[in-house]
């Protein structure tokens, strides 16, 4: 792997991790100082990220980490569907990658039961653990492309969810949904669980859009 892009998922797990605010403007020479790299690398790193949707460069202005918009949680949420349920649908109960989410789910209901209302890294903690869940959902198929792919949908996800400033209830309802999904997989097949993971899909991007629409966002 190259300098940039060792650069680059560094610099992907501080931005969904909430460690630049959506919107905000990425300093290149702070940064190149504070990772030690050519202002070069870091321009590279940047252009990876800005294809994968997590970085917009703005002329005159630079760089700055993207803030999504109405349209854009519209279609991450259309490209959510046809991933993960076809991941699930065509995916057998035995699949190692089982095991991973219901990890997941244990994980993340084990958060909630330590979580104070207003405590938000406990809650972003329950996110990450929601979207460990679909991450090991999707490898249900295999495919190293479509990791690569939904994991790309899944960081401008994470920038659509540090908008809204409240993550208990983006996040509660629906470590119960996930363990529906689990359920159902398991206990009736891969249809039934692609049919309650659409229904989860369906009632998350409405939470989401609500949220933006609450804030004003358009």
């Amino acid at each position: 792997m190259s300098q940039q892009e060792v650069l680059a998922d560094v610099l992907r797990r501080q931005i969904i991790d909430g460690a630049f605010a959506p919107g905000s403007r990425l300093s290149e020479s702070a940064l190149a100082d504070r990772f030690d790299v050519s202002r070069n690398t870091l321009r590279e790193a940047f252009r990876v990220l800005a294809e994968q949707g997590l970085l917009e460069h703005i002329p005159h202005r630079g760089v700055s980490v993207a803030s999504p918009s109405v349209a854009d949680v519209i279609d991450i949420y259309r490209a959510r569907r046809v991933i993960e349920c076809s991941a699930l649908r065509q995916s057998e109960p035995e699949h190692p990658a089982v095991e991973r989410m219901r990890d997941a789910v244990d994980a993340a209901e084990a958060a909630i039961a330590g979580a104070s209302p207003r405590d938000h890294d406990a809650w972003r903690a329950v996110g990450s653990a929601n979207m460990a869940f679909h991450v090991a959902l999707v490898d249900l198929a295999d495919s190293p492309r479509l990791t690569r792919t939904y994991r790309n949908v899944a960081a401008e996800l994470r920038l659509a969810f540090l908008e809204i400033d409240d993550p208990r209830a983006l996040h509660e309802p629906f470590v119960r949904r996930n363990r529906a999904v689990l359920t159902a997989f398991l206990e009736q097949g891969s249809q039934a669980g692609a049919d309650e993971l659409e229904r989860y899909l369906i009632q998350s991007e409405r939470a989401v859009l609500g949220a933006f629409a609450r804030m004003g966002k358009s």
